[in-house]
């Protein structure tokens, strides 16, 4: 399948910026099944510093922020070709060994609640694809679908006391539960072709578990499903933090107003 994407990123300051420094992953990379045919980043109000892959293997464009901006836009667009691998990466590749995946982090770390959502699975814990089914379906029967709820900071187990969140809220409940039962998981950002719209309001994250003879194994337990041919993967992490698409430090412009446009559809492919 080829998809067009195209994601425009625009900050509004008041009063203007004095200065700022911002991490962007947004630059998809080849994977198994993915195919990045062409790929573009326009900035205005900033400007390049360094282009680099991170502890993650992420594509990180490093951009400062120009003094006296008042409004910053980053345009990304290209096309993808991917396929559908019932949601198998494969072979864990990159810097960071394996068990560094078992490691909670602030935004994963389980309470009460997830630890209790982990134990409470029926599954057979020696048969771990299934286990990691029965734990999708578990997060998404605890915590609701539901816009405007959560946040960029809000931890795994407060949207699960809170019973609402968003698809960052499924994966990481879903990462910090894996790794409480001693599977290795991690956090995925990028972009999911609708069935319904070609406009969308964000991109999507979704969740990899790692399982012995398969390598890494994706989980979009919003969706309920394991990524296919609609998907587009750009970053990783061991949490939203490390896979956020931007991140970074600004001095002044105290007022910030953020919007996003993306637009995701499917192009035919020519024989």
């Amino acid at each position: 399948m080829r998809l067009a994407v195209r994601h425009v990123t625009r900050y509004r300051f008041d009063p203007p910026l004095a200065y700022g420094l911002q991490r962007l992953r947004l630059s998809p990379k080849e994977s198994h099944g993915q195919h990045v045919r062409e790929w573009r980043m326009q900035l205005s109000g900033a400007r390049v510093e360094a282009t680099y892959d991170d502890h993650n293997a992420n594509h990180v464009t490093l951009v400062s922020v120009e003094p006296g901006t008042a409004e910053l836009v980053i345009a990304c667009e290209g096309l993808v070709d991917t396929a559908d691998r019932a949601g198998v990466l494969g072979p864990h590749t990159g810097r960071l060994p394996l068990w560094a995946f078992l490691a909670h982090t602030p935004l994963t770390r389980p309470g009460a609640r997830m630890r209790a959502l982990a134990a409470g699975l029926g599954a057979d814990r020696g048969d771990r694809l299934a286990l990691l089914h029965a734990l999708s379906a578990a997060v998404l029967g605890a915590v609701d679908y539901s816009l405007g709820q959560t946040d960029s900071a809000t931890t795994a187990e407060e949207a699960l006391a809170a019973g609402k969140g968003v698809c960052q809220d499924h994966a990481q409940v879903f990462i910090g539960c894996a790794r409480h039962l001693g599977i290795p998981a991690r956090y995925v950002s990028g972009y999911l072709l609708m069935d319904d719209r070609v406009e969308q309001e964000a991109g999507h994250a979704w969740a990899e578990a790692h399982v012995e003879g398969l390598g890494w194994v994706g989980f979009d337990i919003s969706n309920g499903i394991g990524p296919d041919a609609r998907y587009v993967r750009v970053a990783s992490g061991r949490d939203y933090s490390e896979a956020a698409p931007v991140t970074g430090i600004s001095f002044g412009g105290a007022g910030t107003d953020l919007s996003v446009s993306l637009a995701v559809e499917q192009q035919a492919v020519q024989q």
